[in-house]
This record gives structure tokens, C-alpha cells and sequence, in this order.
């Protein structure tokens, strides 16, 4: 079993943890019926609030470059569009070229609107403006593409948490959600992602991606181990459709 869970990308802490728990408490139980109970258990925690959200929220997507968040920017607005609610997006990545538009070319396809300003422009004033035009226009969730950046930089990190501000200041405290979107590809390198990201920036949850390749699924329950944070979204695919509120 510790060699199954080590080869599913659980991670090595995990699975101490786990293998822990299974010395201790499986007694004369099928070792694989109580891991799974356990694993359920864990994940279980994770269910959304069934509360009503905010209208209008906002949702910021963040993470490192090449993880797949404008991507997946569009795939949570199609999936929100057909639970009938109204998206705005808003091109927040100002940084790199032609990022708003591919942005545009999403927000085009999806028939959804789209908030820009020019390249080099402040990402703060796009994301006041598209919380404001989320409020006077009736939408419903606002979701706020960001520039890939590296944990370490402090200034591109800086600037996440202006964004957040500015959201905040618009539509309320209670109504920002912040995504963290990270590779499944890359394994226990997406926790140490994660944990550095989330050691700047409080998140909210994760969007995991690439789900469809080779990528083992255990890296879910590393992240709920070793951060507490749960997998809100995977992406399963690369049509609009492959996307997946996470069970």
C-alpha cells in the first residue's frame, strides 16, 4: 500500500501520515477498505458550503506560468454559464504579451464579456473596473485572470494582493474567492507551489489541471494534508467541456 500511494503521487509525508493511521487504527479491517474510508474522510471535508454566494463574487485565478489558468479561466465560465449564471471575465494579466488576448478570443468563443485595458496597464484598475461593471451590469461572478509569476517575486506577488484589495473594497469581504491553479503533471512539485504561494497569498482553493495525462491523482490528497486547502476544480481535457466540479 505505501508503495501504491508513493507511486499515485500522494507524496511522502502523506503517506507516512496514512501508513501511520493504518498501523494504528486498521486492525483486522481490509487495510484497503479503511484507507479508503480514511482518504473519503479527508476529502470529505471539502465539500462546498451549500449556502447562497454573493451576487456578485468575484474569482481570482492565480499561479505560475504554464499551469493552464486562462484555460481553465474559460472552462469555470462555460460551467458557471450553464448553472445559468451571468460571467464577466477580466484580463488582469497585463504583463504578458497577447495574454488579454487570448483572454478575448475565450470570452469571444463563450459569447461572455470581457474587461480589458492596454498591455502594461495597471492590473488593480482593470480589476476595479470589471467588479464595478459585475454590479451595474447584474452578473453574477466575475473571474479575474492573472499573470503567471513566480512565488518569489515579490512585487508580481505584491500586486495579487492589490488585486484582492481591489475586489474586496467593490463588491465585499465575503464575496472574493482566490484560486490557486496548479499542474497535476508536476506532481509534488505543485505542492511545493502551492505551499509557497500560500505562505504569500491566502487561497481559497485549488483548480487542478492536466488531470487527463499521465498525472496521478494522489496530489489531492497531499494538498489537503500538508496545506488544508481543497480541490475545488480539475480539468480532465482540452475542450471546453472537460471540467469538473472536484467530488
Amino acid at each position: 500500500i505505501e508503495e501504491l500511494l508513493i507511486g499515485a503521487d500522494v507524496g511522502l509525508e502523506a503517506t507516512d501520515r496514512i501508513m501511520d493511521l493504518l498501523r494504528e487504527g486498521s486492525g483486522g479491517e481490509d487495510p484497503r477498505e479503511f484507507l479508503r474510508a480514511e482518504v473519503l474522510e479527508l476529502l470529505g471535508a471539502d465539500e462546498p458550503d451549500t449556502k447562497p454566494a454573493p451576487t456578485p463574487r468575484a474569482i481570482i485565478v492565480i499561479g505560475v506560468n504554464g499551469v493552464g489558468k486562462t484555460t481553465s479561466i474559460a472552462k469555470l465560465a462555460r460551467l458557471l454559464e450553464g448553472q445559468n449564471q451571468r460571467v464577466l471575465l477580466a484580463a488582469c494579466d497585463t504583463f504578458r504579451a497577447a495574454a488579454a488576448d487570448q483572454l478575448g478570443i475565450w470570452a469571444e468563443r463563450l459569447g461572455v464579456e470581457l474587461i480589458r485595458h492596454g498591455d502594461g496597464g495597471d492590473p488593480g484598475a482593470v480589476a476595479f473596473d470589471a467588479c464595478s461593471a459585475a454590479r451595474s451590469r447584474g452578473a453574477d461572478v466575475v473571474i479575474i485572470d492573472t499573470a503567471g509569476r513566480l512565488h518569489t517575486r515579490v512585487n508580481l506577488m505584491e500586486e495579487l494582493r492589490k488585486i484582492k484589495r481591489v475586489c474586496v473594497k467593490v463588491l465585499g469581504e465575503g464575496a472574493v474567492e482566490t484560486y490557486l491553479a496548479l499542474d497535476a503533471t508536476l506532481g509534488q512539485n505543485s505542492l511545493v507551489q502551492a505551499r509557497e504561494f500560500t505562505r504569500r497569498l491566502e487561497a481559497d482553493g485549488i483548480i487542478l489541471t492536466k488531470l487527463d495525462s499521465t498525472a496521478k491523482g494522489g496530489i489531492v490528497i497531499a494538498i489537503r494534508q500538508s496545506l488544508g486547502l481543497p480541490v475545488r476544480y480539475i480539468g480532465v481535457g482540452e475542450t471546453l467541456d472537460d471540467f469538473a466540479e472536484f467530488d
